[in-house]
């Protein structure tokens, strides 16, 4: 991971751009606003009647989207059209679901309950290559060139950063991004670009928060975490043999069966391994979905892989490091969707009775994406690995402050934090 976030109490992301260039990207946004229509809606499972997390929510036909909260929560600005939109909402191990908004001329907001269904049981659990599980992988991985964007992309997005220590959320950063990624014919990263557009941040003020740590992390991470274009960050043809494969019953994505195959360290090296699942598509063999976390059995390999600096005297103990990546489809090709990485662990001050403990979650929903883009991310506007954004980026935090865009609905609890935040 070569890309550095800094807690301070806080995660710090960084902005590029000057107030004037905010102050009149908000007056166009004004302007879009008039031409859209804002669905809202919370998305429960039809039997037990829960709440959904991290539900994928897509207008039909095009590539706006973002992804429930942790409350089944979402909102979704969409262009006004004469006709009824269409909302299509896929969540692992459950049928599609569609959603008609539509709203008279001078609405301005639709709002809705959706009820998903679970799948019923899965009759079909015949398995190719003779049930080899490190061989589906294998194939999935060799796919990769035909089923990913074959040119240039460039993603608008939604990232968000929290510290909580202890249940108490004490700092919350903020921002939209451009993603420009290369063609996933190639495997590489290095030519991928974040540029921050438009950002805010709040934390706390009290000294007893502060915490001065530097870990792996940051918008980058976003870049490096993309699974399947990076193989250096889980897999490649030599570190498939550092894991054992096996296959678990199949689940439905996006109304098709996936391969669930799971995977955990079976030798020892010089770092730490992950241990998780890899959803693949049993049509096309694409990657769908990764859910993994950092091996935690060697604490002291676990502890190298993410902390980057922290003060003398100061015991840092990780406690999980997780890792969620989806990707889903458009017209064919399978884009990358959502990201998430949760830190949690506990700093224990030498000759000091009590430790405290921090979460730290940082993620990115893929609000918009446009294939082989005219224009793209130059290198001195990149964000760049080591650079912070808690240094540049402006305080400004209103309840207008994202106006058309599609974000990341905050939870009541963080919505309450930045309350609270706002008032020290």
């Amino acid at each position: 991971m070569n890309a550095l976030y800094r807690i301070s109490a806080a995660f710090w992301i960084a902005v590029i751009g000057l107030a004037a260039e905010w102050q009149a990207m908000a007056q166009a946004h004004e302007e879009a606003a008039k031409r859209e229509i804002t669905v809202t809606g919370t998305v429960r499972d039809r039997e037990t009647r829960k709440k959904m997390e991290n539900v994928t929510v897509v207008v039909t036909g095009t590539t706006i989207g973002t992804v429930t909260n942790a409350e089944g929560y979402f909102a979704l600005k969409i262009p006004r059209q004469g006709g009824t939109a269409q909302l299509e909402l896929s969540h692992l191990g459950y049928n599609n679901t569609r959603f008609s908004a539509s709203a008279p001329d001078n609405a301005e907001d639709i709002e809705a309950e959706i009820w998903m269904t679970p799948v019923a049981s899965l009759l079909d659990e015949a398995v190719i290559y003779g049930g080899d599980a490190r061989r589906i992988v294998e194939e999935a991985l060799r796919k990769i060139p035909e089923n990913y964007p074959p040119s240039e992309t460039m993603m608008s997005a939604f990232y968000r950063e929290t510290v909580q220590k202890g249940q108490q959320y004490i700092a919350v950063s903020e921002a939209m991004m451009d993603v420009f990624k290369t063609a996933y014919t190639r495997r590489i990263v290095d030519f991928d670009k974040i540029q921050l557009a438009r950002a805010r941040r709040l934390m706390s003020q009290k000294k007893a928060d502060t915490l001065a740590v530097k870990v792996a992390g940051g918008p980058n991470l976003t870049l490096y975490m993309d699974v399947v274009k990076n193989p250096d960050a889980l897999f490649d043809a030599q570190t498939l043999d550092y894991y054992s494969f096996s296959q678990e019953p199949s689940e439905m994505l996006d109304d098709r069966l996936q391969y669930v195959i799971s995977f955990r360290p079976r030798v020892i090296v010089s770092y730490a391994l992950f241990e998780g699942r890899v959803f693949i598509d049993r049509e096309s063999l694409s990657f769908t979905r990764a859910e993994f976390s950092l091996d935690l059995s060697d604490r002291e390999k676990a502890t190298e892989a993410v902390l980057q600096r922290k003060p003398a005297g100061l015991v840092f103990r990780p406690l999980e490091i997780s890792f969620l990546v989806t990707y889903r489809q458009h017209d064919g090709l399978t884009f990358l969707n959502y990201f998430r990485n949760d830190i949690r662990f506990k700093c224990d001050w030498k000759r000091r009775l009590f430790s405290s403990s921090f979460t730290a979650r940082s993620e990115m929903v893929v609000v918009e994406h446009e294939e082989n883009p005219e224009n793209v991310i130059s290198r001195s506007n990149a964000f760049k690995p080591r650079q912070i954004f808690y240094d540049v980026v402006d305080d400004y935090w209103n309840v207008d402050f994202w106006k058309d865009y599609n974000i990341i609905e905050p939870t009541e609890s963080l919505e309450n934090a930045v309350k609270k935040l706002r008032r020290q």
